[in-house]
Order: structure tokens, then sequence, then C-alpha cells
């Protein structure tokens, strides 16, 4: 869901369908060019018209397709400029117009698709953690309201699972840091792996992390909790890592006004269950008043 999420819109790959109406368009945009060019005759400068479609095809469907209406462009205005030839004082000049003209075209257009993919990187980094490759805490807050404006408007309540590794220090101390990553990114792998589509993992730091499930009442929430918990703790057993999981649950079905409420009681309630064991779940019904559900120890 995270890379669906962090897609943005005008950041989305064009279907064949469309990049194909897109050239058509933008195309038949710069042959209506040089045909004004044509009628108006040599005295106007309307060549900057061409820079509309040029930008906009190179920033919605690439490089490639900014070159393409380029070139287009250069030619539409070079067949306007030869009808008229009899306006130059030389045969050649609107060739070497072109020549300048296409290399300016050109330069605009790789300029405007390698901004587009530069800013994609940096979004990409700004909401994306480094290690697992699964969203960081900002993104996760920034998807969160986005769940809970819904939420609010259809009435369906918000579970927020928050889980802390027990014990993850002591992998690091004794077998290195590089053990201590390789575990991080397979409890990203594992928890993408056992959740829904449309639900988000992140990883808040260090070795907390939590999920966002949205549409979800308490007993599915409790469920995906000890899913989770018990997929981590075979992944553990499997690679050999003594680490336990201690998780919090909350679920809203009155919506608070701030994110940042549903992350502070889903932490503390983390810390509850870290206070009692290892592998210990403690969950939370958020209504009118607060109702808690008996921890549960795998």
């Amino acid at each position: 869901m995270f890379s669906r999420f962090n897609k943005i819109a005008w950041a989305a790959e064009p279907t064949p369908a469309f990049t194909l109406l897109i050239l058509i368009i933008t195309f038949m945009a710069t042959m209506f060019i040089g045909y004004i060019r044509y009628i108006t005759g040599p005295e106007y400068a309307l060549s900057l018209l061409f820079l509309f479609p040029i930008v906009f095809i190179s920033w919605v469907v690439g490089c490639k397709a900014g070159v393409f209406i380029s070139l287009s462009s250069a030619l539409s205005w070079l067949i306007a400029d030869i009808s008229m030839i009899g306006h130059f004082s030389h045969w050649f000049v609107p060739y070497v117009n072109e020549l300048f003209r296409v290399i300016v075209f050109l330069f605009i257009s790789f300029l405007i698709a390698r901004l587009k993919q530069i800013i994609l990187v940096q979004t990409e980094l700004a909401t994306t953690d480094p290690l697992t490759k699964i969203a960081n805490r900002l993104a996760f807050i920034k998807f969160a309201e986005h769940e809970l404006n819904k939420a609010r408007r259809y009435g369906y309540p918000v579970s927020i699972i928050y889980f802390d590794l027990d014990n993850f220090k002591t992998i690091n101390d004794r077998h290195g840091h590089s053990e201590g990553d390789k575990l991080l990114k397979c409890v990203a792998k594992t928890v993408q792996e056992n959740i829904r589509v449309i639900d988000i993992v992140a990883r808040f730091g260090g070795d907390e992390f939590g999920l966002l499930l949205p549409g979800t009442e308490s007993s599915a929430a409790y469920a995906v909790g000890v899913k989770v918990m018990r997929k981590l703790n075979q992944m553990m057993k499997q690679n050999k890592w003594e680490v336990g999981i201690s998780t919090g649950i909350v679920t809203y079905e009155k919506i608070p006004s701030h994110i940042e409420e549903m992350i502070r009681k889903a932490d503390g309630l983390m810390y509850t269950a870290k206070k009692k064991g290892t592998n210990i779940i403690v969950h939370q019904i958020v209504k009118e008043k607060v109702t808690k559900i008996p921890f549960y120890h795998l």
C-alpha cells in the first residue's frame, strides 16, 4: 500500500493508451502552431508557444516523448519557414534557425524530465526508511491523517499496532550491526507479507514499528496483532535470533483529532506490554470511554 500511496498523482506512470493520446494531442498542437506561423508570417516570434507541449509531454510522459515533440515542433516551424523562403536573405537561414531552435527545445525537454526525476527521488527519500524500504514516520503520519479524515466521514473505526523488538540491542552487540540490519529488513518483509494492501507498516526509528489498519474494529485488529507476532517469532526462530516482540494495539471507534494522539496511546500500551515480559500484546479500545482488553501472551 505504501508504494501506491507514496506515488503522488503527478508522478503516476501513464498507461500506454493515455501516452498515445497525449502524444497525438501534443503533435497536433505543434502542427497547429506551425500553421499559425505560416498564416501570420515571419514578423511574429511565436516559437515560444512550442514550449507548452514540450514541457507538458516531457513532464507527463518522459524525455523520449519530449524529444519526439521537440523534433516535430522544429519540423513544423521549418516547413512554415520554407514556404516563406522569399522573406529570408539566404535559402539556408531557416535551416540554421531550426538547428539552434531544436537544440534549445531538446535541452528544455531533458531539463524538465530530469527535474521530475530529481523531485521523485527526493520525495521517496523523505518518506521511505532507507534500510527497510518501508514507510518512515513522516509517511505514516501523512497516510494516517488521510485515513482518519475518511474514518470521520464514513464512521468506521481505525486501529494502530505499535511494536518493539525486545533484546534487539543484544543482536547488534554480539553479531554486529550488519546482522541487526538484516533482522530489521526481515521484520519489515514479514509484516508486509501478513497485512492487507490497504494497511501500512512503518519504521518509526530504531527497532520500533507501527501499523495502521483502516476500517478495522477491535477483534480484527487483535487478530492481526497476534498473527504478526506469531509470524515474526517464527522468523526469529528460523534465523536463530533471540528477539521477542512487545506490542501495543489501540482501536479508536471515536476518531481523535490528531494521529499523534493515537501513536502516543499505542506507544504507551507497547511499553505496558514490555513491562509484563516479552511476546505480549496489550490492547485498548477507545469509545466514549476507554475499554481495556486482557493482554495476550504468546
